[in-house]
C-alpha cells in the first residue's frame, strides 16, 4: 500500500512536468490524480494482459502517466472555469 502511494505520487509529478502551463493544485491533489491514473493504468494494463492492477510494470506505468496527465489537465481546466 505505501509503494502504491509512492508510485501515485511519483506519476502525478511526472503528470505535472509533462502538463504545459503553469499548475495550481497541491501536493495532496497531485497524490490524489497520480493515484487515480494509477489505477487507470494498472487497470487497462491489466485487461491487456501484462499484469496484475497493482503489479508495476511498464506499459502500466505508461498508460498511468498519460491519463494522470489527461487528470491533471481537466483538474486544471475545471478550476480555471470556476475562477472566472
Amino acid at each position: 500500500m505505501i509503494g502504491f502511494i509512492i508510485a501515485g505520487l511519483i506519476i502525478g509529478a511526472l503528470a505535472r512536468l509533462f502538463t504545459p502551463g503553469r499548475q495550481k493544485l497541491g501536493l495532496l491533489a497531485t497524490l490524489l490524480l497520480g493515484l487515480a491514473g494509477s489505477v487507470i493504468g494498472g487497470t487497462i494494463a491489466s485487461l491487456l494482459g501484462t499484469g496484475g492492477i497493482f503489479e508495476l510494470n511498464v506499459l502500466g506505468f505508461i498508460i498511468a502517466v498519460i491519463s494522470s496527465v489527461m487528470l491533471v489537465g481537466t483538474a486544471e481546466s475545471l478550476a480555471a472555469r470556476k475562477k472566472n
